[in-house]
C-alpha cells in the first residue's frame, strides 16, 4: 500500500504541475523601472521639460 501511495502521489503531482503550466496566466508582465520612466517621458513630454528648467 505505501508503494501504490507514493507512486500515486508522484503522478498526481506531475498532473497538477502539467495543468498550472497551461492555465492562463493573470499575473501583468513586469515592466523595468527605467521602461517605466521611458513610458511615462513618451505619454507626457510636457511635464518632462518643464521639470528640465
Amino acid at each position: 500500500m505505501n508503494r501504490r501511495k507514493k507512486i500515486k502521489q508522484l503522478l498526481e503531482a506531475h498532473a497538477k504541475k502539467a495543468s498550472a503550466k497551461l492555465a492562463p496566466k493573470n499575473k501583468p508582465k513586469y515592466i523595468s523601472k527605467a521602461d517605466r520612466l521611458k513610458l511615462a517621458a513618451e505619454s507626457s513630454p510636457d511635464s518632462v521639460i518643464s521639470s528640465e528648467r
